[in-house]
Parts: structure tokens; sequence; C-alpha cells
């Protein structure tokens, strides 16, 4: 059966848009221009994948995400604003429980559509497939217990040189799995390089997000930034992240490129740079995500020596990842996501 997809939102010209662009894809696509109007559909026939705009006239996007997250858990894809406030709160829907972010201009949104027509279709398919589940409202700030001292900023120490490198790659979901991942590592960390699939703007106030909650430093990566304990690394968006090694010490550079395995940033991109540069110092995690992106640098990864972590498929919003980087050998450890940060850590000591 082909997806039944409802877009809500205001503009009519992306309504429009979508209904054209998933239409086209064999999707049967149904439309709602305010939330109220989009419940009672939703009541009469429920679809497989929401895709939501957040501001909206009688109820805003968000408010309606969290009760449907709440009663009736489905797939939410948000259509969010490519800057300002709109980042903001876009990230605050992932972490309210929608899938992913289809991101869209103020002016020229019809033709910036049409033009990212590949992505739009691909992150709804995959949000499709996404394990949704009752969501329970848990405060983002990471509760520590009462005999941990979390060092201020200004306390933190970053070693001079490291040994050990971890790169991480992740997609559909993992802008929660990253801050689990993440909150658990202690301030002497090794240093972390992740690739998030997650458009261009959205990936410096993720990092931001993430510094906010971790006892380690998290920014999006620039080139010649040093990956050194107590540091994660995140690529910026429609750029790639490599690693390389100079002397004892690692860096990071962002660079163009053609999109690889359908993705810029790509984790195969990553996971290949860090083989060459780090071999046995290093320890590959593949995370939550639709398609195979990583799956054949997680094996080169492996073959060089390193140390190489899955998601299990329980924990998973979407298996895709996972499961094509086990089924091409280049796993160690099938692991929940709880217990992925106590398996890097064992290998990085």
């Amino acid at each position: 059966m082909p997806l039944r997809v409802l877009v809500v939102d205001d503009s009519a010209v992306v309504r429009q848009a979508l209904s054209q662009i998933l239409g086209h894809a064999g999707m049967v696509v149904s439309t709602a221009n305010d939330p109220i109007i989009a419940a009672e559909k939703m009541r009469k026939d429920p679809p497989d994948v929401v895709v939501l705009d957040i501001e909206m006239p009688r109820m805003d996007g968000l408010t309606f995400l969290q009760k449907l997250m709440a009663e009736r858990p489905l797939p939410v894809v948000v259509c969010s604003g490519l800057a300002g406030e709109g980042t903001e709160v876009a990230l605050h829907a992932l972490e309210e429980g929608a899938v992913d972010v289809v991101t869209k201009p103020r002016l020229g949104v019809k033709g910036f559509l049409e033009e990212s027509a590949r992505r739009i279709v691909h992150v709804v398919r995959a949000a499709a497939e996404a394990k949704v589940r009752p969501r329970t409202r848990v405060p983002v700030v990471r509760k520590l217990a009462a005999d941990v001292v979390v060092p201020q900023r200004r306390d933190r120490i970053i070693r001079e040189t490291t040994h050990k490198v971890v790169v991480v790659g992740a997609s559909t979901g993992g802008t929660e799995a990253l801050r689990e991942l993440l909150e658990a590592m202690p301030p002497d960390a090794p240093g972390i390089a992740i690739v998030q699939h997650m458009p261009e703007v959205f990936t410096a106030q993720f990092a931001r997000r993430l510094d906010e909650t971790c006892r380690i430093e998290v920014k999006e990566a620039e080139s010649n930034d040093r990956l050194v304990s107590g540091r994660a690394l995140i690529a910026p968006g429609n750029r790639h992240l490599v690693v390389r090694r100079s002397g004892a010490l690692y860096f990071t550079d962002v660079v163009d490129g053609p999109p690889v395995s359908l993705h810029r940033p790509s984790v195969n991109v990553l996971f290949r740079s860090a083989a060459q540069a780090a071999g046995p110092n290093a320890v590959g995690v593949i995370l939550t995500g639709m398609g195979d992106d990583g799956a054949d640098g997680l094996a080169e990864l492996h073959a060089a020596g390193a140390r190489t972590i899955a998601q299990d498929e329980a924990t998973c919003v979407v298996f895709g990842m996972p499961k094509e980087a086990i089924g091409r050998g280049g796993v160690d450890e099938v692991l929940p996501l709880p217990r992925i940060a106590g398996a890097v850590l064992k290998y990085t000591r």
C-alpha cells in the first residue's frame, strides 16, 4: 500500500508543493491548513506520516506535536523555517518526538522545496519506518548523581594530546540518541567526531544545545579543530567532516565535495578518514538511521583494527544504518543505546 501522508501547513504554496513532490513519489497526500482541521482528518483516516509546520493559526505546531505524542504517537516530520527562532523551535520539536526536520525559507519556498524533493521524499519514507513511542516528558538537562561534581567550563581540562578518537554516525532519530550518548560522557572522554544528517543551519544550534547539557565541550566542527579529550565536534550541515593525524595529534577538516551515499555530510567519509588516520586507535559507532550510509566505512574501520559498535534494533528509531553495518561484517558489538557510552569508554581507556 502507498504511504499516506498528512501535510499540515497554513501556506497553500507549501501544501501544494509538498503534495506534488510526495504524490509523484507514489504517496497518497492529504492536507490541512491548521492542527484543528488536521486532528479531525486524523480521527477519520489516520496517516502513516505527518508533515507539520510550526507557526500556524489556532494552535502552533509544537503544541500539536506534544498532544499527538502524548495521546496518539505517529511519525512526524517538522517543516521549519531556515533561521532564527524557527531553528530553535525545530530542535525542541525533535526533543519532543519529531522524527526529522525539513527546512523551508521564508522566500522562494516553492522553488526551494522542489529543489529539495529528493531529500524530502527520503525523510518522509524514513519517518514511515520509525518506531514512535508515547512521549515521556523529561527535562533535557541531565540528572546527575548527588556525588558527581560537574566542573564549570573554565575548570575543564582539555589534554594536549590524545591517542584515541571516537567517530559516530547517525541519521533519523539520531539527535536524541546523540544527546543520550554525549550526556553520558565524563569530562575526560576521548575526542569525538560526529556526523548527524541534519540541514546546514541546524548543526551549530544543535551543538550549542548539547554543549549546555553535557559535561564535555560540544561544538560545530571547523577545519583545524583539535580532536582532544573532553570535546565532541559535529559536522556542519552540507559539508563533509574528515579526521587527519599530525604526529600524535588528531584534527578535523571540513571539506566540500559531492554527496556520498546520498548524503553531505556522509558518515562513510568520516569513518574512512578515521580508518586511515587512526586505524586501531579509533572507535566507530553507528546509531539509528535509514539507509546504509556508514556501513562500508565502519567495515573499513573494523578492517583497520578499530573497535566498532552498532546500536541495537530495540533502541533504534530506524534500524537501517546499523542493520546494514552488521550485515557487512563490520561490527564488533551490537548494544542498546544506554550501554554504548560505557563500551566506548572501555575501549578508549
